[in-house]
């Protein structure tokens, strides 16, 4: 049996030889701890649980339902933006709640791309954005990010022969993996470099709420005129802890709105009711969760600041995300070599940078998505690494 090439096409698993040393280590008895994964282990709040557990019971629930999601969840997104960013959207024609933004970032492609066609994507960044270029037939230009420049793209240095193909441009502030941040003067000038060249922004806010010190992110729609260029993902996968009941959206220009909300049409029935409304109880909710889940994370990103330095390697502390992205020591010369380092002397699993495009390479990314106790041990083995102490 022969497999379309669009599959085997798709890049091998980064983590093979990591994955390797996780299973012999394993196989040894080793208790190995992973920070590599960015999944909350903070439960949902409980009170929205309970939301989920009454809709549940409705039999109205137990239906299909409409992949443009309930109006009532399209006007609880519409206030959202409206509260938290001063951004007004229409909810019939500029919002489409999605199963999960993952699964909008994998089928935008499909609204825009034809073979030959362009998009550009930020390198390190988020694999399924080429991913879903390469699903659609176009090519994949990645825009070099450098620490010099705060993790920003150089969009002037875009050559005009590709800026001439490109159809779509994705950013992704606060970063992942960098924990990188822009301001709306960025964004400005990503909005004003789209018009010129005719390209759509594809933003992805995804960690909007997993912020530090004060700090608070813009959406790109906060901009004056970025809906004729520009959709923005967001999630309630990181502000409320519900990354397994799958909720997110797209809102923004009402054309590619309606567009993605075709093409999920033929590919989905869209978000299960019940947590439709559970997402309007998260949506309509005080912001008193989010801000104990960032005491949390700021408490654990603290701490693994301090052990990462430790180490010898240089970062500066992230105002948002659930990721530290640290630079290696000059004398490292592969981000791969260094993790599978630490998993053998310490059993710890932290993300070479190369993962996420050949510009990370010289970095590690942690998560902060780990217990306390399990997090703490952990640090405890780094530290007792960095001391040139045995720990296995």
């Amino acid at each position: 049996m022969k497999l379309a090439r669009r599959v085997e096409q798709l890049p091998p698993y980064l983590f093979a030889r990591i994955s390797e040393l996780i299973a012999t280590k394993r196989a040894a008895g080793v208790d190995v701890i992973s920070l590599g994964i960015g999944d909350p282990d903070i439960p949902t709040p409980p009170h929205l649980i309970e939301v989920l557990q009454r809709a549940a019971e409705k039999p109205a629930n137990h239906r299909y339902p409409e992949s443009d999601g309930l109006p009532e969840l399209r006007q609880a997104i519409a206030r959202w933006y409206a509260k938290r960013h001063g951004v007004t959207l229409d909810p019939n024609r500029e919002i489409v709640p999605l199963i999960g933004s993952k699964e909008g970032i994998g089928h935008l492609p499909l609204c825009l791309i034809d073979p030959g066609d362009v998009a550009l994507m930020t390198d390190p960044g988020y694999p399924v954005y080429e991913i879903g270029t390469m699903f659609a037939g176009g090519e994949s230009v990645k825009l070099p990010l450098r620490e010099e420049d705060g993790w920003l793209p150089r969009l002037d240095d875009i050559p005009v022969e590709v800026a001439r193909r490109a159809k779509v441009l994705w950013l992704n502030y606060p970063n992942n993996p960098t924990g990188a941040v822009a301001d709306r003067a960025f964004f400005a000038h990503a909005v004003a470099w789209a018009r010129e060249h005719d390209v759509l922004i594809a933003h992805d806010l995804a960690y909007a709420d997993v912020v530090y010190d004060g700090y608070e992110p813009s959406s790109i729609l906060e901009v004056d005129g970025a809906k004729d260029v520009a959709i923005e993902f967001n999630s309630l996968s990181k502000a409320f802890n519900m990354t397994g009941w799958r909720v997110g959206m797209a809102v923004g220009n009402a054309t590619v709105i309606n567009a993605l909300t075709r093409v999920k049409t033929n590919l989905d029935s869209g978000i299960p009711q019940a947590i439709q409304e559970m997402a309007i109880a998260a949506l309509d909710d005080p912001r008193d969760a989010i801000a104990q889940h960032n005491a949390i994370y700021t408490r654990r990103r603290d701490r693994v600041v301090a052990v990462l330095r430790e180490l010898g390697l240089r970062l500066d502390p992230p105002k948002a995300s659930l990721y530290v992205w640290a630079r290696l020591p000059a004398a490292e010369r592969s981000s791969a070599e260094f993790a599978a380092r630490l998993i053998d002397a310490t059993g710890v699993v932290v993300t070479p940078g190369v993962s996420y495009g050949p510009s990370g390479e010289g970095y590690i990314r942690i998560s902060l998505t780990v217990p306390d106790d399990r997090l703490e041990e952990a640090l405890r083995r780094l530290s007792a690494f960095a001391r040139g102490e045995t720990v296995l």
